[in-house]
């Protein structure tokens, strides 16, 4: 008699949203005794590799803390070292990201950048608007608190005018105010270098997301490290204050 033939285990489904704050990138340089520009050239190599991964595994959405607003207190030169390669990155990897389906989209302070390179981020955005497969947002001159404080004075401009009354304002009416408005909250927030803590990155946003503190520097971060800290995350159970029983 032939044995039935068992269904082979599905894989778990991947997390929707993963966030990642790219760190280690001058002491990478360091270590080397290289300039810190050159651990940043070095990081935009881990990003594009970690792109695709995320589009080969199925993940719809992929946010990478690129520049913070408290960054702009670093170097001129390290700034200004910074600001051209994103504008290498966008010029040298549109196509592709445009061909692979992927969506850009950019947070954060705009009035602090370039006109040069808000016109590079607005002509990305444009051209990758259809795309659905991944969506890549990019937090450029972005701190979480202002973006915080940005959404209450928008609420409270519209109790002023009488638009919104105050008993009405809830958790919905800041997320619906926030610049990831229309995004999914992060699933999982990893943070590459060994620190542990989120320096200013969605802070409202991650107040659910399972946290993962990679010991690798960020040059060094590569897609198996990123299965990696998945199938850490797929170990966990996400209760979101319940008790799991």
């Amino acid at each position: 008699m032939s044995q039935p033939i068992a269904s082979p285990a599905l894989s778990p489904a991947p997390p929707r949203h993963v966030a990642i704050i790219m760190d280690g990138n001058g002491r990478w340089a360091k270590a080397r005794g290289l300039p810190r520009n050159l651990g940043h050239r070095q990081g935009v190599d881990a990003v594009r590799e970690v792109v695709r991964a995320c589009g080969r595994l199925g993940i719809e959405y992929l946010t990478l803390y690129a520049f913070s607003s408290e960054n702009w207190k670093r170097p001129q030169t390290e700034v200004a070292g910074l600001m051209d390669l994103l504008r290498i990155y966008i010029r040298r990897e549109l196509d592709e990201l445009a061909r692979s389906g992927v969506r850009i989209h950019v947070i954060g302070d705009r009035t602090k950048l370039a006109p040069d390179i808000v016109e590079l981020i607005s002509d990305a955005e444009a051209r990758t608007r259809e795309n659905r497969k991944l969506t890549l947002v990019i937090a450029l001159s972005y701190g979480s608190q202002d973006e915080i404080v940005t959404a209450c004075r928008r609420i409270a401009e519209q109790v002023a005018a009488g638009t919104l009354r105050v008993e009405d304002i809830t958790a919905e009416t800041v997320a619906d105010h926030l610049q990831t408005v229309g995004i999914p909250d992060p699933d999982l927030i990893i943070r590459t270098s060994g620190e542990q803590r989120l320096s200013n990155f969605l802070l409202w946003q991650s107040a659910y997301s399972e946290l993962i503190f990679a010991d690798k520097l960020w040059p060094d971060f590569s897609p198996d490290d990123l299965a990696a800290a998945i199938d850490e995350y797929h170990r966990r159970e996400r209760r979101y204050g319940g008790s799991g029983e």
